[in-house]
């Protein structure tokens, strides 16, 4: 599959799939993306961004969301002319999709929305890729059925995207074997940001543990993934939403470099 100028999957090399959890303004979003390319060129990876310009799924009513739709769509577009890179973005309702995709290259589907069919069939219909986040309700065979399901409403690019299942209260834990068994009908992405997240465990937030974020990424790696996808912060710890998880530009170059050695090590690069 392709996203924007980018393949994915099917013995493509690995792909990375970076940027903010949600947008913050104009001038930042830009220098992250700009500064990420530089780090993707630098590890000769390709890359495509992310930035969500509405977080609708947040614990708390008083929790930031982001700049909304019609000025993420802005955000996003000028990263694309700046940088060139292709971009993505959540799509939380049906009516979102088809002004989404004038802009984003690739439709992602957050996680607590992996089965809504109204919301699947409008990214699909688009024709624009369809990144699944896979649900922490969802066994790593069952998202065979969200994806057959897009294929019917018309994508014909489909990824999923494992970020852990629910491991009793406010925590996730990753069943590695599912990777493997999701690659066998589509390709597959691996969020290490979100696999070490501790689900409202906050006040009145999601807290995490960055320090999980690079040897989950090594051992998805390691088992064979077609994508990673990290979120990156200039300074983590003041990020809006889900800042404890997030790691920044210094522990990304790092973490790019383990997973290459570990590509190289396994004959893949």
């Amino acid at each position: 599959m392709r996203i924007g100028r980018v393949t994915l999957g099917d013995g493509a090399p690995l792909v990375l799939v970076a940027g903010l959890n949600v947008i913050e303004s104009e001038a930042e979003t830009l220098e992250v993306a700009r500064l990420l390319r530089e780090i993707a060129e630098r590890h000769d990876l390709p890359l495509v961004f992310k930035a969500s310009f509405d977080k609708a799924n947040r614990s708390s009513f008083s929790s930031f969301r982001g700049p909304g739709l019609d000025v993420g769509l802005r955000v996003l577009a000028r990263v694309k002319a700046a940088t060139g890179l292709p971009v993505t973005t959540d799509v939380h309702e049906p009516g979102q999709a088809k002004t989404v995709a004038e802009v984003a290259d690739c439709l992602q589907i957050p996680a607590f929305l992996c089965r809504q069919t109204d919301l699947v069939a409008a990214c699909a219909a688009t024709g624009k890729p369809v990144n699944f986040k896979k649900g922490q309700f969802v066994a790593p065979l069952d998202m065979r059925y969200a994806v057959e399901k897009a294929r019917h409403f018309g994508a014909q690019d489909v990824l999923v995207t494992e970020r852990g299942y629910s491991f009793g209260h406010n925590d996730l834990v990753v069943d590695f074997r599912g990777l493997a068994q999701m690659r066998e009908f589509a390709p597959v992405c691996f969020d290490a940001t979100h696999a070490a997240q501790h689900p409202g465990a906050g006040e009145g937030s999601s807290d995490g543990d960055r320090r999980n974020v690079a040897p989950l990424a090594r051992a998805a790696v390691a088992i064979g993934i077609d994508a990673l996808f990290v979120e990156v912060h200039p300074e983590p710890d003041r990020a809006p939403c889900d800042g404890p998880a997030q790691i920044d530009f210094a522990a990304l170059d790092r973490l790019l470099a383990d997973v290459l050695a570990v590509e190289r090590a396994l004959g893949r690069r």
